[in-house]
């Protein structure tokens, strides 16, 4: 099957970020057994959503991972000019919800199933693709806490996420949280017989902009990020119905990114004291995953850079799953297909060349596989 065939087909399961996938998953996995490839579903604890990890090649010894996310955004926004789940090839622009972030590359890796399978690889490829990635990386966690089970502790881990193929070291951790107030309603006239909610919320909301200044001003820098320093945001703030009505609820959501070396989670730690100083506060984590950082010297940056054919990027401002499998153990980088600038918008594409490049990159990994394999110390020397 073509890459753009399996394209077509991935887009045409609208699989939105936070609703079930299992039709999505078992179309994966009915295509990848007519090749004889078996594939472990890992659940999450929603009952309804999946992850899936297959192996191609001896599972007893040391290979790499491809890394993709299954689910996309909402197709929501005005803008598209035909239906955002039915992929369309305008002038060689393959435009569909999900065609760059990121069912691109795992259409790349699913459509070069068939010749990696004839190949005889000395250490395999696994293919490792998760759920909800778009709501703060949730359904990878599962996944990856499986893998001791899955396969032998692998060499790297190649994320796909749109970086026009070029091997990316590095992106910033991010954690999310939303925090809820409850108060009384009543009338503004009589703020003594309510209880404002919105007040409630402000501690913890002056926590955040605290530890904000105190990265600027103060934190630790990392030079390959714009900006240097860690960030806080409080991106949304809701509540109340009228001037002169005491609001009887409010929440605020709010984000921290942290240069590698800190914890984004640790950053929203005076937020969090404040909820937990207050009977009228509560917190949530919306997501929560550590930043990756890949040293230029080691072993998987000089080969994504020999399959992709190009020179290393040091930094990206997104963040994936990538920093969950580095602090599992797995050295990973990031390198797939298109631009992610198109990401998240109407008429969401990527070309027919970026999908074929990125197919190339998978069958090159193949067959360095098969030609012996690669150790550590081979791809010191790439």
């Amino acid at each position: 099957m073509s890459a753009e065939r399996m394209l077509s087909a991935l887009v045409a399961f609208p699989s939105v970020v936070g609703t079930r996938n299992g039709a999505l998953i078992d179309y994966i996995r009915d295509y990848l057994a007519s090749y004889d490839i078996a594939s472990a579903v890992i659940s999450g604890p929603e009952g309804d959503r999946f992850n899936l990890f297959a192996t191609i090649g001896p599972k007893n010894v040391p290979g790499y991972i491809l890394s993709g996310h299954i689910d996309v955004v909402p197709a929501n926004e005005t803008g598209w000019a035909s239906d955002p789940f039915r992929l369309r090839n305008v002038e060689d622009r393959l435009i569909g919800r999900g065609a760059v972030d990121m069912k691109g590359f795992v259409a790349a890796v699913l459509s070069s199933v068939p010749e990696l399978a004839a190949l005889e690889l000395q250490q395999p490829i696994h293919i490792a693709l998760s759920y909800d990635e778009e709501a703060g990386c949730r359904g990878v966690p599962h996944l990856i806490e499986k893998l001791p089970t899955l396969c032998a502790p692998p060499l790297g881990c190649i994320v796909g996420e749109p970086s026009g193929l070029e091997p990316v070291l590095r992106h910033k951790g991010k954690a999310a949280i939303r925090i809820r107030a409850e108060g009384v309603a009543g009338h503004s006239s009589r703020p003594d017989l309510g209880q404002n909610a919105i007040h409630a919320l402000l501690p913890a909301l002056k926590a955040v902009a605290d530890e904000a200044a105190i990265q600027e001003e103060r934190g630790p820098r990392d030079p390959h990020f714009a900006p240097p320093y860690s960030t806080l945001q409080i991106g949304v703030v809701s509540g109340g119905e009228a001037l002169n009505i005491i609001p009887s609820h409010a929440e605020a959501d709010i984000e921290a990114r942290a240069v590698p070396g800190l914890d984004p989670l640790g950053l929203l730690q005076g937020a969090l004291a404040e909820v937990e100083a207050s009977e009228a506060l509560a917190a949530e984590v919306i997501a929560s995953y550590p930043a990756l950082s890949l040293d230029e010297d080691h072993p998987l940056a000089a080969l994504a850079s020999e399959l992709s054919g190009h020179a290393l990027v040091e930094a990206v401002s997104y963040g994936t799953e990538a920093g969950l499998f580095q602090a599992a153990g797995v050295p990973s980088i990031v390198c797939g297909p298109g631009d992610i600038s198109r990401a998240h918008k109407p008429e969401e594409y990527i070309t027919v060349d970026e999908l074929n490049g990125a197919r190339a990159m998978v069958l090159r990994l193949g067959r360095r596989l098969a030609a012996g394999g690669i150790s550590e110390d081979m791809a010191r020397a790439l």
